[in-house]
């Protein structure tokens, strides 16, 4: 089994660039696809492969989506005008493909938000018992 390594300096650098790039793009509202058109999207992350040829960019709708397949389905078809986009205000010399995938952090952070609120775990946290009862 092979390791994958951590992000280069170059790629974080770059992902966050293609990041602000796509965030203004998308804030421009150019898109005509009836499952985009009027959305609000969360860009929170742009990781990009070493060869800087492909970009995974995690998003969220704001406000939640019912069909997040179609959300996600939408952004694919869309992947090629957002790629001349981006190349229009970068100044990277090639732009990578664009994927899309829906954010899951958003949601862990809903789980532990919620188990954080359980009557249990506010009575543990407030009397500091761990779990040997100390």
């Amino acid at each position: 089994m092979r390791k994958s390594r951590p992000p280069s300096q170059r790629q974080l650098r770059v992902g966050e660039a293609l990041r602000h790039a796509l965030v203004d793009v998308l804030a421009q509202g150019g898109l005509r696809d009836p499952a985009l058109r009027g959305k609000s999207i969360t860009v929170s992350e742009v990781r990009i492969s070493p060869d800087l040829k492909n970009a995974k960019a995690y998003v969220m709708p704001l406000g939640g989506d019912d069909d997040q397949g179609e959300f996600i389905a939408a952004l694919q078809r869309a992947a090629p005008y957002l790629r001349g986009a981006v190349a229009r205000i970068t100044t990277l010399k090639h732009t990578p493909k664009f994927s899309f995938e829906i954010d899951q952090s958003f949601m862990l952070a809903d789980e532990v938000d919620s188990l954080l609120r359980r009557p249990q775990v506010a009575r543990d946290l407030l009397h500091g018992g761990g779990a040997n009862g100390s």
